[in-house]
């Protein structure tokens, strides 16, 4: 299928490594412009490198920024006018018991992983509705829907995009614009790569061990049993990216492995 992305631009937040990565590669692969993002040029480059490295002719730049603030958005604003594609996929995670979560821990979750995608959303999606193309991709999570007792601060904030998502697709009636959101399931990214492996070490056991036990025990209602990839996550998004996917709109899509037993 040909999802038609060449000549697109694709701005993906937080895409250095993990779920964003895997969404950057995809759209490059496909076509696609695409900016990668992170905190530091050396993990930008890094990105771009890694990518070129198995897809040599791609359209590639990056912008290294800290979306969770206002003066690192501005500062991306400034090098980056408009894009066609904005994929809001920076976020933050964290296990910790509710009461131990402090005011700075709630305000610090919101702000990475609620407040960057409201204010590239607010500074792109007027320009996609003036020029009738667009996609908004917000990357929240099942634990938008299932909030995870370890995580209730986490779960606030994929609630939350959801939220600002529907929202935000109620003022493209009419128009060839679109605003979504991904929610994946349990998936081995960078960061739950590292946490596994960590338990695994301290532990004396297998990484395939301690997957086994989260999948009994944690996560049980999973359909798959296993984690998911990055790329099976990046493939949905990347369709609904596409021209392809123009009536898909305002609505909250699910690649959870069947985490989620709710049918709607």
């Amino acid at each position: 299928m040909d999802l038609k992305l060449v000549g697109k631009t694709a701005l993906v937040s937080g895409s250095t490594g993990g779920i964003g990565f895997a969404i950057a590669q995809a759209l490059a692969q496909e076509g696609a412009s695409v900016i990668v993002n992170g905190r530091s040029e050396s993990r930008v480059h890094q990105a771009i490198d890694q990518i070129k490295t198995t897809t040599p002719d791609v359209y590639l730049s990056g912008i290294a920024a800290d979306l969770a603030t206002s003066e690192g958005a501005a500062q991306l604003f400034q090098q980056v006018p408009t894009v066609d594609i904005l994929v809001n996929n920076l976020g933050i995670f964290e296990p910790k018991a509710f009461g131990d979560i402090t005011d700075a821990d709630w305000l610090r979750f919101f702000e990475a992983n609620v407040l960057s995608g409201v204010r590239l959303s607010r500074q792109y999606l007027p320009q996609m509705l003036e020029c009738n193309w667009g996609r908004v991709i917000f990357i929240s999570s099942e634990s938008a829907v299932q909030i995870p007792v370890e995580m209730i601060h986490y779960g606030m904030t994929k609630t939350a995009q959801l939220a600002i998502a529907r929202g935000l697709a109620e003022m493209t009636v009419g128009t060839n614009v679109t605003v979504n959101s991904v929610l994946p399931g349990p998936t081995r990214s960078e960061g739950v790569g590292d946490f596994v492996g960590k338990m695994a070490s301290d532990r004396g056991i297998a990484v395939a061990q301690v997957e086994k036990e989260f999948f009994e025990t944690v996560r049980p209602s999973s359909l798959i049993q296993r984690f998911a990839t990055v790329e099976e996550v990046a493939a949905l998004v990347t369709y609904i990216s596409s021209p392809v996917s123009s009536a898909t709109n305002g609505t909250a899509l699910r690649v959870d492995g069947g985490v989620v037993r709710s049918i709607l």
